[in-house]
């Protein structure tokens, strides 16, 4: 019986490429490097903003002062700018409420900082989460199950008793490596033969689906 749903942000619930990439290429400008196309964002993003910000430097440049450096203008900036392009896709807040009115309860869990996760949930969606859980000191970054597992407890429920939904490999690792059942949607920044090879046992195309798979899951 599922009793959650766990959203992975970025791709999934949220289209936050443009902000993303405007803030890396700022960064990167400001540093006298060269910026990226925003399409070549959607394998940059995913494992959290240092990550991403280690990616989007120069080859021979990705230095420990560097990335510190290139983060810290990054931060400033996204700070300010999260949300100007920011939005739900379309067909989450509808779906979302579906969820919360069928008895479900929903989080979030992102490899985005929490402080930055917090934001663009409130700003979005307003208080619809139950949990909104972000990179956190001491839990490692998705796929590894920690903070997933985490999350999970704050629910009060067990992980077969969830739905972890996400656009890349990575949350559909996550699923699997904390014993939760793996959706990948199509909407977000990868395709579906990564959501396959790792894992995930439904991919769909709308967010209309998720309450479709709940119930068949449920009821058979």
């Amino acid at each position: 019986m599922i009793k959650a749903v766990l959203f992975d942000l970025d791709g999934t619930l949220a289209n936050s490429l443009s902000d993303l990439a405007d803030s890396t290429n700022y960064a990167l400008s400001e540093m006298g490097f060269p910026t990226h196309e925003r399409e070549e964002y959607k394998y940059l993003v995913g494992d959290g903003i240092p990550k991403l910000i280690e990616r989007a430097l120069p080859v021979g440049e990705k230095t420990e002062e560097n990335k510190k450096k290139c983060l810290d203008i990054f931060m400033e900036r996204y700070n300010e700018h999260y949300h100007d392009k920011t939005v739900a896709y379309d067909g989450i807040p509808d779906m979302l409420s579906e969820l919360k009115e069928g008895g479900l309860k929903i989080a979030v869990i992102s490899n985005k900082a929490e402080e930055m996760a917090v934001k663009v949930v409130e700003k979005l969606f307003g208080g619809m989460f139950d949990v909104v859980a972000g990179k956190r000191e001491g839990f490692p970054t998705k796929p590894d199950p920690a903070l997933t597992l985490e999350v999970i407890r704050q629910l009060g429920v067990k992980p077969q008793e969830c739905v972890l939904v996400g656009d890349s490999g990575m949350d559909m690792a996550a699923a699997v490596n904390a014993g939760a059942a793996p959706v990948g949607v199509l909407w977000g920044f990868r395709l579906e033969d990564e959501l396959i090879k790792n894992g995930a046992e439904y991919t769909i195309k709308s967010p209309a689906e998720i309450p479709e798979i709940i119930r068949k899951i449920n009821h058979g």
